[in-house]
């Protein structure tokens, strides 16, 4: 691609605007910011787009987010004026220019002849999930980065089904997007096919939650003394979170230099509470009253962070695993003792996420599936069983903070994840207990299983590809044994084959991706995958061991030799 010509173009079009003008002249003579820009797109998969802001081809800008509207139209259009009719909601976090970048999407469908539903102020991916299926449309756009740093932006399409748009859809948008020059899109600001979302919606949305408790009793007696503390981290989760919280009288405190809506993130490194550090200024004002629990949410609020004291009365960050195991705890737990756990129950988890889980639904006699990492995977499960009624969903979740229950939804969603944590630490304070003491009761239980994610950072035009480049060389590699332990199997998701060490082959039934899985002996496994939104190379580290220091002494032998391992998998 000529990054050079590329660049000329854009800089001597009439149709690009004069902040893309002014920044564009500014990196002349710059070739290694050029060629960054303009060397490669944006690229737009089935989790959508996702970059750094700025102007040219491989950046989020109005110019790539108008493109890629015109092919979301364009396929739109295809369906026929039935689906037109129906039309495309939009909403948007706290991110810069996300409220600018819904607009722009909304004057392209508009243009278009698509109706567009816009939200009037920032809303969570969840509640766009759930606009989708409420408001019936064709489609629905949420713009959001997630967790990315603040220098990023995004752009995600959703089905009519609410979860993200299937590969098979994504694919014909696009062949669409590819055809679409990026400055010549029209659009219609001032249609009047622009329309409000209800503001009913919201209300509705936080009744629909509220169907989802499962301990009123625990609520009604512990919620008004219970001291929680939640941040928003300055997103979209703030009025949602604190909305369903209050309408179950549970006792909360935010923390109110994280409510503002700042676009730069101000008061953290980066705002994923999946890390301790997002959640410091929480964690000091519970300290400060002290606080049973502290919650926190991203910009997009569709994950969840969660801290807790322990034994020492020390407040320690969960991870994401350990947060699923003791929701799928309480929830399995609750069912159970009000006998309402469905006779076809199932619970799905992506692939990634802990082994823990396998043995916490064998123990209630409750299905398990696996899925690619991907929260529109577990999605497809909801819509499959719906159709087929083959199981009847109760929880699903991931390992990067992510869970849902209830169909309301088709992503993950932090406002309820938020209330049922909240009532759930009500039911064990209610019954004498802390979270805290029964983590240590399912470890006690079912062995522990320590869960780690380390990412490793690529940059540059090609990280992508290098990354990519990477798993494929371990495909290549025979690898027997990690660390000392030995590797009972090999999956290759790219394949959708799992090599067994004894050289059988078996097919599996999932979708297809990159990533290399080792399942290790004694029920650990390690993989390694390209991340889909950022330059990652994700490594997962699930260790069954007798204890959480035999554990953390397994892992530092297991770091050096996967790294080995990879170092070889690049020659």
């Amino acid at each position: 691609m000529d990054y050079k010509n590329n660049y000329r173009q854009w800089l001597s079009n009439p149709h690009l605007n004069e902040e893309g003008r002014v920044e564009l002249t500014a990196i002349e003579g710059n070739e290694k910011d050029i060629e960054y820009r303009f060397g490669g797109e944006l690229e737009f998969g089935t989790a959508g787009m996702r970059g750094v802001i700025g102007y040219g081809m491989n950046m989020m800008n109005v110019y790539t987010v108008r493109r890629a509207t015109q092919g979301l139209a364009e396929w739109v259009k295809s369906l026929g004026a039935a689906a037109m009719q129906r039309g495309v909601v939009i909403s948007f976090d706290t991110r810069r220019k996300s409220e600018e970048f819904a607009k722009a999407t909304a004057a392209v469908l508009a243009k278009n002849g698509i109706k567009a539903y816009l939200f009037d102020d920032v809303h969570p991916v969840p509640m766009l999930s759930y606009a989708v299926r409420y408001l019936k449309t064709i489609a629905g756009v949420m713009i959001t980065a997630s967790h990315n740093p603040k220098e990023y932006n995004g752009y995600k399409v959703y089905g009519e089904d609410g979860a993200q748009m299937s590969p098979e859809d994504t694919a014909i948008v696009v062949d669409y997007i590819n055809k679409t020059d990026y400055l010549s899109v029209e659009d219609d600001e001032n249609s009047s096919l622009i329309v409000p979302v209800p503001q009913k919606l919201d209300e509705d949305y936080i009744e629909e939650l509220s169907k989802l408790t499962l301990s009123k009793a625990a609520v009604e007696k512990c919620g008004a003394n219970l001291k929680l503390v939640y941040t928003p981290v300055h997103g979209s989760g703030y009025k949602p979170v604190t909305a369903i919280l209050k309408k179950l009288g549970i006792n909360t405190t935010v923390v109110e230099e994280q409510t503002t809506k700042d676009t730069e993130f101000s008061t953290v490194k980066v705002p994923n509470p999946e890390f301790k550090e997002t959640l410091s200024m929480g964690i000091a004002l519970a300290n400060k009253i002290n606080a049973d629990v502290v919650f926190g949410t991203d910009p997009d609020s569709d994950r969840l962070g969660v801290a807790l004291k322990n034994e020492q009365g020390d407040f320690v960050a969960l991870s994401g695993n350990q947060v699923g195991i003791l929701l799928l705890d309480y929830i399995l737990t609750r069912l159970a003792e009000d006998n309402a756990m469905p006779k076809n129950a199932a619970v799905v988890k992506s692939f990634v996420t802990t082994g823990m889980a396998k043995a916490l639904c064998d123990d209630y006699g409750v299905a398990l599936y696996e899925t690619p990492v991907g929260f529109k995977f577990i999605g497809e499960k909801i819509k499959q069983w719906e159709c087929d009624n083959k199981h009847t969903y109760v929880f699903g979740f991931e390992e990067s903070c992510g869970y849902l229950r209830g169909t309301h939804a088709r992503d993950k969603d932090a406002v309820v994840a938020s209330m049922l944590c909240a009532e759930m630490v009500c039911y064990y304070t209610y019954i004498g207990k802390t979270v805290f003491a029964r983590l240590q009761e399912i470890y006690a239980k079912y062995g522990y299983v320590l869960d780690l994610n380390i990412s490793v950072q690529y940059s540059g035009l090609n990280a992508m590809k290098e990354m990519n480049a990477v798993v494929d060389g371990l495909k290549t590699l025979k690898v027997d044994e990690i660390g000392g332990m030995a590797v009972d199997a090999v999956r290759d998701y790219s394949a959708a084959k799992r090599m067994a060490a004894d050289g059988t082959v078996s097919e599996m039934d999932i979708p297809k991706c990159n990533c290399v899985y080792y399942e290790l002996a004694g029920g650990s496994f390690i993989c390694v995958r390209p991340s889909g939104t950022e330059p990652k190379l994700k490594i997962y580290y699930s260790i069954k061991a007798k204890g959480e220091q035999a554990a953390k002494a397994k892992l530092e032998e297991l770091k050096v030799a996967v790294a080995a391992l990879l170092e070889k998998a690049k020659q």
